[in-house]
């Protein structure tokens, strides 16, 4: 008989019993996008997440492209390559110039040392990731900004609930972008956040989403048909609701990964400031094979052998994939390690213990065997 598979992750969900009695009060209404319930997400999640606004999207991507577009951004814009493709791609459908920059090999984000030397007359903003939901440093990266008088948008799509010294990561920065794809630790199904305090940029933003239109069908500039639909923000409010439970619960997850593998040396987990607080929307360690005795790709397969499933954020890094071929010979030696040595476990906020056993199981196996 085959193992029951254990997931990557999977969403951890309200109760259907109490989405019910909202949607169907939205499918009598015939309201079903742009009304009531998405406007009641944007005020609770500004609200939790530390700004005075919220612009609900689609998607995390249109929420990036759209927050460009409404900045009127032009040149280049300072990027990590260890990020996901939708920060650079976003770019380029703006008519804007991705400039890779390293990171730090501890926290795995965007080091500010790396910024300032890729500074050029050219550069208008900084997009930083909070990469796994790990805060970057802001103070550092806002020094540099201010400096130079660049725009700040952070990719926070794995870091909603994380904190930087104490506040919300979205409190910072011109913007900050959210995902809310079923891999998040909030989802809504599908959907997308900018957090701001730039009244102008949300004047701007919503009618953005609405491709451009004010309403009077003179459309104002190039937008996107990017709105919200009130079954995600439904789905939203309600998982919000349980966020915190959820948290505490994926702490106690992470703990016991780390507690099970405190022996085997040669496995490294990414740094997170003591003054920081990460919702590891990922949980990652890297592989040092001389001192484990077997590669990142031997526990890969060992894992997948026992039907546990794994996966690798972010290798190739986006300097090597073929649509950026054009940066292939940049010399970005921290991204290229940590893509060549970092692996995925599975975590989700709900898993049983017995899961996080089973996986770390098979772990300590194979380093006892080699």
């Amino acid at each position: 008989m085959k193992k029951r598979c254990i997931p990557l992750t999977r969403p951890t969900l309200p109760k259907a019993t109490s989405l019910t009695k909202k949607i169907a009060e939205i499918f009598k209404s015939g309201m079903i996008t742009e009304y009531k319930y998405v406007r009641l997400f944007e005020q609770k999640c500004a609200q939790f997440l530390g700004t005075r606004y919220a612009v609900a999207t689609s998607n995390g991507t249109s929420a990036l492209m759209l927050t460009l577009k409404c900045m009127d951004l032009k040149g280049e814009v300072i990027v990590p390559s260890f990020t996901y493709s939708s920060d650079a791609h976003a770019l380029l459908w703006c008519g804007l110039t991705p400039v890779f920059a390293d990171i730090d090999p501890e926290t795995f984000n965007i080091d500010p040392d790396e910024i300032e030397k890729k500074i050029t007359p050219k550069t208008s903003a900084i997009l930083p990731t909070h990469v796994f939901g790990n805060p970057c440093d802001i103070s550092a990266i806002d020094t540099i900004a201010r400096k130079h008088n660049l725009k700040i948008i952070y990719d926070a799509a794995h870091a909603f609930g994380s904190l930087y010294e104490g506040k919300p990561v979205g409190a910072f920065g011109d913007a900050s972008i959210y995902s809310l794809t079923p891999t998040k630790v909030l989802t809504a199904g599908e959907g997308g956040l900018v957090l701001t305090n730039d009244v102008n940029l949300v004047n701007k933003l919503k009618i953005a989403k609405l491709n451009g239109d004010s309403l009077n069908r003179e459309e104002e500039f190039l937008g996107l048909t990017a709105r919200m639909s009130e079954l995600q923000a439904i789905v939203g409010l309600e998982t919000l609701k349980i966020f915190q439970k959820m948290i505490k619960r994926r702490y106690k997850v992470v703990r016991r990964y780390k507690k099970n593998l405190a022996s085997i040396e040669g496995i490294g987990w990414q740094k997170i400031c003591e003054k920081d607080i990460t919702v590891y929307k990922d949980l990652v360690i890297t592989i040092d094979e001389k001192k484990t005795g077997f590669s990142r790709d031997d526990l890969l397969d060992a894992l997948k052998k026992n039907n546990i499933q794994s996966k690798v954020y972010f290798s190739p890094p986006l300097h090597l994939k073929k649509v950026y071929s054009q940066y292939k010979h940049l010399s970005l030696p921290q991204t290229n390690y940590l893509s060549n040595h970092i692996m995925n476990l599975p975590i989700y906020s709900h898993m049983p213990f017995s899961e996080v056993d089973a996986v770390c199981n098979v772990i300590i196996d194979l380093y006892k065997k080699l």
